[in-house]
């Protein structure tokens, strides 16, 4: 889908307020109520906009433990892709996995509630999953930028 200024626009004002209503969302774009919801519903229809959540601060929930993990596997287990894919579906810890260049096959991002919830992770379901060969963790000590935001300067526009 080719993407306009106002549709990037849609876009910004979405990813900043996903409860905005659609009346408030067509005042700030310049458009009407109707066209508004129109180009809303076609995002959604062509998979731009993905999905709408509530993001959830981790630490007011009780997440103190935030893991970057690299995980390399043994090549010479049958079929450890796809295994160890349906095994990280599973494992409510791992909210974010990667296949990656480099050394590692994997780079997961792990929450826990405090370093004994992450130990065991990584000792009982980790490290006996069938495959996974070496296991390196990078613990956040401070976050300094984490967004889902895509900034429109990234975006392709046909305007």
């Amino acid at each position: 889908m080719e993407l306009d200024k106002t549709d990037l626009a849609i876009l910004r004002y979405l990813q900043e307020d996903g409860r905005i209503n659609n009346s408030d969302l067509a005042d700030k774009i310049f458009l009407s109520a109707s066209s508004c919801l129109r180009r809303v519903r076609a995002l959604e229809e062509a998979g731009v906009i993905s999905s709408y959540c509530a993001v959830l601060d981790a630490d007011s929930v009780g997440l103190e433990v935030d893991a970057f993990v690299q995980v390399t596997m043994r090549r010479d287990i049958e079929q450890w892709h796809e295994n160890f894919s349906k095994e990280i579906q599973h494992w409510p810890e791992v909210v974010g996995s990667f296949i990656i260049t480099g050394e590692a096959n994997y780079l997961l991002r792990v929450r826990a509630r405090n370093l004994k919830h992450y130990s065991t992770f990584i000792m009982d379901r980790l490290y006996k999953t069938s495959g996974v060969l070496d296991i390196r963790s990078n613990i956040v000590l401070q976050t300094l930028k984490d967004t889902h935001v895509i900034d429109s300067a990234l975006l392709k526009s046909t305007d």
